[in-house]
């Protein structure tokens, strides 16, 4: 892998609602290299798509700290915020709904001009209206051109036919294939796919897939996917990070998360994948905590079968264990960076307690 290309440090996230002061992103922490493929997953409402879209300044109703550096410049902190500027140009977002994420009154050849055309960062009506005004007849076919290219590396078979569309002619498949092109019309170093086949069937969702990982291969891009499906992790990621409640769990490369999970919200993750051998999986009972007035504690406690007292009165810090793997949790030991925890007893280190008790019962 290279240099990192964006670092993410003790992201927090608070929004006031009725109820209170809800505090959904508690501290996080993500580091994305160039070429890598990160896989960012959870239950629906776990903050995944918060977080991303907060790099991109989406939520401007967002109460936030910490500090965001791309390319090893801070965009983001509590005196800078130039994150806008990198909408499009450096970072592109494919969002996750391909019916309702395009404009339908105008044609998927517009929408797709004006992004080259008149680009993305903090503009308003006035700016489009003269914009439409100024630009060339040279400009609109050079512009054209470059989408009809990016349609045919989306493998759209009838580009000029499908410039000319607009959204409602269109499947879904092929509005989904529009979302990746235009993410990629601009050459962003990092692209951020939320989703990218959660509205689709089964076989579209797989070719989207493939094409998208293709893209990404062949452009050597970094690319963060936002999904609560383990499959699509394990098919389309060089590494995983796990998220609960607003809270990053654990963190490992691919092909070791799915071998030994560490956290036992990860271990629930896995066994809620249904297959032809174990059939429908039962998961973890219960749901998300409230953010509102949640306590600094470990926020799967209530949920977690290996929960201890401790758990629910000292944060569980990233304890950096084998094989590249971190992982938050109380069952394990600080390495050698940072001292046990004084309040806690029987720390536990080495294989998950779930391993160690099927090896028992073999």
């Amino acid at each position: 892998m290279g240099d990192p290309i964006l670092e993410i440090d003790e992201l927090k996230a608070n929004f006031e609602t009725y109820e209170g002061t809800a505090n959904v992103l508690d501290g996080i922490d993500l580091t994305i290299r160039e070429g890598e493929a990160m896989a960012l997953v959870g239950e629906t409402g776990c903050g995944k798509s918060l977080t991303t879209e907060l790099i991109l300044d989406l939520v401007p109703a967002a109460q936030t700290s910490g500090e965001i550096k791309f390319k090893d410049e801070i965009v983001y902190s509590s005196n800078v915020d130039e994150r806008s500027k990198l909408r499009g140009e450096n970072i592109s977002i494919i969002m996750q709904d391909p019916m309702s994420s395009l404009n339908p009154v105008f044609t998927i050849g517009e929408q797709m001009t004006d992004i080259l055309l008149f680009g993305g960062g903090k503009k308003g009506p006035i700016d489009y209206l003269k914009y439409k005004l100024t630009r060339s007849s040279a400009q609109r076919r050079e512009a054209r051109e470059r989408a009809k290219e990016v349609l045919n590396e989306v493998q759209i078979s009838s580009p000029e036919r499908v410039l000319s569309s607009y959204p409602s002619e269109l499947s879904g498949g092929m509005r989904q294939r529009i979302l990746i092109g235009m993410a990629l019309l601009a050459d962003p170093d990092l692209l951020i796919a939320d989703e990218p086949g959660t509205a689709l069937d089964v076989t579209t969702e797989k070719k989207i897939l493939e094409i998208l990982k293709n893209i990404v291969d062949n452009r050597n891009t970094s690319v963060i996917y936002i999904t609560h499906d383990l499959g699509v992790a394990h098919e389309v990621s060089d590494r995983v990070t796990v998220m609960y409640a607003g809270q990053v769990v654990e963190r490992s490369p691919t092909d070791v998360i799915f071998d030994t999970p560490m956290h036992p919200y990860t271990r629930a993750l896995l066994e809620s994948v249904p297959s032809l051998s174990t059939g429908i999986g039962e998961g973890s009972e219960g749901s998300i905590p409230s953010y509102v007035d949640v306590e600094a504690e470990c926020r799967f406690a209530d949920r977690c079968e290996f929960s201890e007292a401790a758990c629910r009165e000292v944060y569980p810090d990233e304890r950096n264990l084998e094989k590249d793997q971190s992982v938050a949790c109380h069952l394990y030991e600080h390495d050698a960076h940072g001292p046990l925890d004084d309040d806690i007893d029987d720390t536990y280190i080495g294989p998950p307690p779930w391993k160690k008790e099927q090896k028992r019962a073999d």
